[in-house]
């Protein structure tokens, strides 16, 4: 039996660097409350719209791209929400609130029961299309 990930300040899930499903997976079992099915709908949301995606767990963040170590957008636990972070989310349009001290990043954070689906899925298929952000 193995002991469920530790949370770290702000209730993100500790999750050992690794590549591939198992380890985002992980990551998304260990969300905290509403968060882990946020979490899993974020995940089927990626896996539907982009075809071969790649997938990481790095710095405690589940990571989304089409080459190796090249990402389009990842995600990570607060307290009251869920933080996306899309790489390029100044190409994006609509283009995301959230901004970034890096000009090219935005964020989106989803609150309990304030997920736009619709919208959250054209961003992804938006960002797969971009060139990715090397991490």
């Amino acid at each position: 039996m193995t002991d469920a990930p530790r949370l770290l300040s702000g209730g993100n899930p500790q999750i050992a660097k690794g590549y591939g499903d198992a380890p985002v997976q992980a990551y998304i079992a260990a969300m905290p409350g509403w968060k882990s099915g946020i979490g899993r709908q974020i995940d089927t949301i990626i896996a539907q719209s982009v075809p071969g995606v790649k997938k990481a767990v790095k710095w405690n963040s589940p990571f989304y791209g089409l080459e190796d170590d090249v990402w389009f957008l990842s995600l990570h636990c607060f307290a009251r929400y869920v933080k996306v972070t899309f790489f390029c989310g100044t190409s994006l349009k609509p283009v995301p609130a959230g901004r970034s001290k890096h000009p090219e990043v935005r964020y989106y954070d989803i609150y309990e029961g304030e997920f736009d689906e619709a919208g959250f899925t054209e961003w992804v298929k938006q960002a797969a299309a971009l060139p990715g952000e090397k991490l």
